[in-house]
């Protein structure tokens, strides 16, 4: 399962008591004790490696790195559904094991300092390191990683509930630095360990001396045992961390080169124009541009001519986002693969690149995007193995076509050819246009879509997309919202399309993706487009037992060309480079990993350059 905090699985209730092992001090015969784990073969690093291969070893500790955020905050807790966490609330919590950003599927002791296991993973014991500990200085224990687990299991978010309660049987303290997962029979085995190795371990007298409950917002950070810790807050406004200088895992190879400013702060703004004015005015130093006008038209005010500023293009090799607006299926209207597949081809893609985005962009075709895990052409054998027992559950053509690609549009807004293809649809369905021109059913009740946007920089996209529908007889509408009102919106299903992603699926069909696309999940927001499908049910079902990579690949495009031809989505556009803007402060190793920018991991701080911007007054 993928969330923000929980990297691969899902977790809900506490099933039979199976028998305990003795003490994992003295490993059985045939267990296999390691340093790390990896999906397919084994891990990368040798048990002795000094460092991580994409940091800088020597890079000095220091300075401030300062980004913005969008709208506001409320809580610091992202674990409920309940307010909006700010954007650090987590950067202080530590998992037991941590993915390297030039591995697919490799995990890596942090927490702990050995993982012992049988070749069966039927369990795993997690060996802790003795000399962790929170940042008031109590150590972290083996109860603190249960008092995680259950947690999270019995009050953390539904579908992360759901996902535990298939994988994990029972989770036990065998002594103070030692603790015990044992898996459920049946469930399939292959990430099992690097799922509940990715658990985040709170610490369990901070919950009780604060009172906490995981089920509702919170005023008070977390504290944690990793390499940062709060500073201070302007709730809503803004929020800084510091960096603990006596934080225990400094000194790890995982941690070398690592975690090197001393200040991390992010500035919050009501829109994207008042973020870009108060970049430009120094308010704060580090910026990845998301809009292709401001990129292409804005940089050349005075602090980027002078050279304070800089720009830089750097390769993103990690998947596309999935950026698309989003059909709520949960709603009868879009029930109709008909009247989806009309509204998407009313975007107008090309013309809005080259118009709206300066031919900055690609467009989005796959869930998998910027990867070969994208499906192209026609099924492979491989993929009609997969595919021909659930063709009744699939739209026609599965099988038989090339995978679904979006409709090319014309140089003119509204593309005549795809309003006529879209017109047909519209009418098969049953969506007639009626005296005004505007489209009816049998029953006279208007075609209509809100499209549902609290981002005041998406009206040029979104308006000349309601044009075209217009023009197609959908009574379409941006309508303008709030941040709360579109959070409290889009949680509680009450939206016909938004704007969102597929930023959690990952390079295997895995807990991440059953709770995106999972029929068990159709009511949380994980799932935003409310899919319940039950070939997509047994591909996912398929992906989590898959036991080579050969065998994954095959089940990811055929579960791609599936999800594809659903038309839940009308997918925006990616950038397969980092377009950023930053005060020339800051400094990164010279190959980047493929799958993170890192800004805030592994950069680090210009001490000298620094002081020279300060001193000419480009710099607060």
């Amino acid at each position: 399962m993928t969330m923000p905090f929980l990297r691969h699985a899902p977790m809900a209730l506490l099933l039979a008591l199976l028998p305990v092992t003795a003490p994992a001090q003295e490993p059985k015969p045939g267990t296999i004790v390691s340093h790390g784990i990896a999906v397919f073969g084994t891990p990368e690093l040798p048990a002795d490696y000094p460092h991580l291969r994409y940091v800088n070893p020597d890079a000095p500790k220091g300075g401030e790195i300062s980004e913005w955020g969008i709208g506001g905050f409320d809580s610091y807790n992202p674990f409920t559904h309940r307010g909006r966490a700010t954007a650090l609330s987590v950067i202080m919590l530590e998992r037991l094991m941590e993915d390297p950003a030039d591995e697919r599927g490799s995990s890596y002791c942090l927490l702990c300092e050995t993982i012992e296991y049988p070749e069966s993973r039927d369990w795993v014991i997690f060996h802790l390191r003795p000399e962790a500990k929170f940042s008031d200085g109590t150590p972290l224990t083996a109860h603190d990683v249960l008092f995680s687990f259950e947690l999270l299991r019995d009050k953390g978010l539904s579908s992360y509930r759901t996902g535990i309660a298939k994988m994990v049987a029972k989770a036990e303290v065998i002594d103070e630095h030692t603790i015990k997962f044992i898996f459920q029979p049946g469930y399939p085995r292959r990430d099992v360990i690097q799922q509940v190795g990715s658990q985040i371990v709170f610490s369990r007298e901070d919950f009780r001396k604060n009172k906490r409950d995981i089920e509702q917002s919170s005023n008070i950070p977390f504290l944690g045992s990793g390499p940062y810790v709060f500073d201070s807050a302007e709730m809503g406004r803004s929020l800084s961390v510091r960096r603990n200088p006596d934080y225990w895992g400094k000194d790890l190879p995982i941690n070398k080169g690592r975690h090197n400013f001393d200040k991390i702060r992010v500035e919050y703004f009501s829109d994207y124009d008042a973020a870009f004015e108060a970049f430009k005015a120094g308010v704060y130093t580090f910026r990845n541009e998301t809009s292709s006008i401001h990129w292409a038209t804005r940089y050349d005010f005075p602090a980027l001519k002078s050279g304070a500023v800089k720009q830089e293009v750097l390769p993103n090799g990690d998947l596309a986002t999935g950026q698309s607006w989003i059909f709520n299926l949960r709603r009868e209207t879009w029930q109709d693969i008909r009247v989806r597949q009309a509204i998407g081809l009313m975007f107008n893609f090309e013309w809005s690149n080259e118009t709206l985005f300066y031919g900055l962009n690609t467009r989005v075709n796959s869930f998998w995007d910027n990867s070969e895990l994208a499906a192209t052409g026609k099924p492979s054998p491989e993929e009609l193995a997969l595919l021909e027992p659930l063709a009744k559950d699939l739209p026609e053509g599965v099988l038989t076509e090339d995978a679904v690609v979006q409709p090319v549009s014309g140089k003119t807004q509204l593309d005549r050819k795809n309003l006529r293809a879209a017109s047909a649809l519209l009418d098969q369905a049953g969506w007639k246009p009626g005296p005004d021109g505007m489209r009816v059913n049998q029953k006279g009740q208007r075609l209509k879509l809100e499209i549902l946007n609290d981002n005041q920089s998406f009206d040029r996209i979104i308006n000349p997309f309601v044009q075209n529908l217009r023009a197609l007889g959908v009574d379409a509408v941006n309508a303008r919202v709030d941040d709360a009102e579109m959070t409290n919106r889009t949680r509680g299903h009450d939206f016909d399309m938004i704007t969102d992603n597929f930023a959690q699926l990952g390079f295997y069909v895995g807990g991440g993706t059953e709770q995106v696309f999972g029929s068990e999940n159709v009511g949380d927001v994980f799932n935003p487009m409310g899919l319940a499908n039950p070939a997509i049910d047994a591909l996912i079902e398929k992906g989590i037992e898959a036991k080579t990579q050969v065998e994954m690949d095959a089940i990811v495009h055929a579960l791609d060309r599936s999800l594809r031809a659903l038309r839940f989505w009308v997918p925006q556009w990616y950038k397969a480079d980092y377009t950023l803007a930053y005060y020339d402060i800051y400094a990164h190793p010279e190959k980047l990993p493929p799958y993170l920018l890192g800004e805030l991991d592994f950069w680090w701080y210009d001490a000298d350059k620094a002081e020279k911007l300060k001193q000419s007054g480009a710099l607060r």
